[in-house]
C-alpha cells in the first residue's frame, strides 16, 4: 500500500489539530479553577488588611501604612517572610500528621468555593447537593487541626485540637438544620436554586425576611465554625500557650491563618447566598422593573455585576465578624458548649419545626 506526500501531511496537519483541541480543553477546564484561586487569594489578603485596618480604628491606633499604599502589601509582605522561615518540626512527634495536618485545613475549605453561585449562573459546579457539600467538607477541617495537635506531641497543642473537634461538632449541627430550613423553603439543596427562589420577589423575597432566627443561629454558628473571637477557644493563647499551631512555624504555621480567614470568607458568601438573595440586586422603593433584571444580563458585564454585589454583601457580613472579634470578650469552654448545646440547638430545632409546618399548610 501506498500513501502519497498529499495524504501524510493531511494525516500530520489532523493529529497537530487534535492535539491542540486537547491542549485547548485542559487549559478550558483549568482556567476557571485558576481565575476562582486568584481571586480567593486576593480576597484573603483584602481580609487581612481590612481586619488590621478595621482593629486599627476601633482601638484609636494606626494601622499598617508602611507596606504599599495604606499598607495594602502588609499581608502580602509577611506571607512572604513566613515562606522564607524555617520549618522546625517536634523530634518526638509524629511528622506525617504534623505536615498533613495543615494542608488537610486549607484544602478541605477549598473546595467548597466550587458551589458558590458569583453571579447569574456563573458557579463552578452547580450541584443538587450544593450546601451540604460546604457542611460535610467544612467538617474535614477540624480533623486537620486534632491531627496537627496530636503529631505535635504537646499536650496545650492536643488540648488545642480536641477543643476544635468539640467545638466543630456542638455549632456544626445547629448551622446544619438552619440549612435544612432554608433548602424546604427553596425546595433544593442547589445554591443556585435558592438563589433564584429569593429573586422572585426582590428584596423582599430574601430569605433575611423569612427567616430572622435562622439568620441569627447561622451567624454565630457560622463564627463558632470559623474559631474567632467570641469562640476562639482553641488557641486562647493565656490557657494554651497557641492551642494546635503551638509548635508550628514558618509557612506551616501561616497555612492556619490562610484557613482561618477562608473560612470567614465561605461563610460569609453562604450567609449572601442563603440568605441576602445572593447576586440579586433589589433596592426597595425603586420602581424600574429593568433595573432589578440588570444583574440577570448576559455576558461580561452581567457577570461583573453579579459578583460585585455577591462581594459587597460578603464584606457587609465581614464587617460584622471583624468588629464583633474586637469588641466582645472570650468565652469560657463551658459557656461555649452551653450556647451551642442548651441555646442554639433547641432553637435551631424549633425554627425547622416552624418552617416545616409552615410549608405544609402552604400544599
Amino acid at each position: 500500500m501506498i500513501i502519497d506526500t498529499t495524504e501524510l501531511q493531511d494525516i500530520n496537519s489532523f493529529s497537530k489539530l487534535e492535539s491542540v483541541k486537547e491542549v485547548y480543553g485542559i487549559l478550558w477546564v483549568l482556567a476557571p479553577i485558576f481565575t476562582l484561586v486568584l481571586g480567593i487569594t486576593i480576597s484573603v489578603l483584602a481580609i487581612v488588611w481590612l481586619e488590621r485596618e478595621i482593629s486599627a480604628g476601633i482601638q484609636q491606633r494606626i494601622g499598617p501604612e508602611y507596606a504599599g499604599p495604606l499598607g495594602v502589601l502588609q499581608a502580602l509582605s509577611d506571607g512572604t517572610k513566613l515562606l522564607f522561615k524555617e520549618n522546625l518540626i517536634p523530634s518526638r512527634g509524629d511528622i506525617r500528621l504534623f505536615n498533613i495536618g495543615p494542608s488537610i485545613s486549607v484544602i478541605s475549605i477549598l473546595i467548597s468555593y466550587l458551589v458558590i453561585p458569583f453571579g447569574y449562573n456563573f458557579v463552578l459546579s452547580d450541584l443538587n447537593i450544593g450546601v451540604f457539600l460546604w457542611i460535610a467538607i467544612s467538617s474535614i477541617a477540624p480533623i486537620g487541626l486534632l491531627m496537627s495537635g496530636y503529631g505535635s506531641n504537646n499536650k496545650y497543642s492536643f488540648l488545642g485540637g480536641l477543643r476544635a473537634t468539640a467545638q466543630s461538632i456542638s455549632y456544626e449541627i445547629p448551622l446544619t438544620l438552619c440549612v435544612l430550613s432554608i433548602s424546604l423553603l427553596s425546595n433544593s439543596l442547589s445554591t443556585v436554586d435558592i438563589v433564584d427562589a429569593q429573586s422572585k420577589y426582590g428584596f423582599w423575597g430574601w430569605n433575611l425576611w423569612r427567616q430572622p432566627i435562622g439568620l441569627i443561629v447561622f451567624l454565630i454558628s457560622s463564627l463558632a465554625e470559623c474559631e474567632r473571637l467570641p469562640f476562639d477557644l482553641p488557641e486562647a493563647e493565656e490557657e494554651l500557650v497557641a492551642g494546635y499551631q503551638t509548635e508550628y512555624s514558618g509557612i506551616k504555621f501561616g497555612l492556619f491563618y490562610v484557613a482561618s480567614y477562608l473560612n470567614l470568607l465561605i461563610s460569609s458568601l453562604f450567609v449572601t447566598v442563603l440568605y441576602l438573595g445572593g447576586s440579586n440586586i433589589s433596592i426597595p422603593y425603586i420602581f424600574v422593573s429593568g433595573f432589578f433584571e440588570i444583574n440577570k444580563a448576559y455576558g461580561v458585564f452581567g457577570t461583573t455585576i453579579g459578583i460585585f454585589i455577591t462581594l459587597a454583601k460578603t464584606y457587609l457580613f465581614l464587617f460584622v465578624s471583624i468588629t464583633t472579634r474586637w469588641t466582645l470578650p472570650r468565652l469560657r469552654m463551658d459557656q461555649l458548649l452551653n450556647l451551642g448545646w442548651k441555646f442554639l440547638l433547641p432553637i435551631s430545632l424549633g425554627n425547622l419545626l416552624l418552617t416545616t409546618s409552615s410549608q405544609l399548610f402552604s400544599l
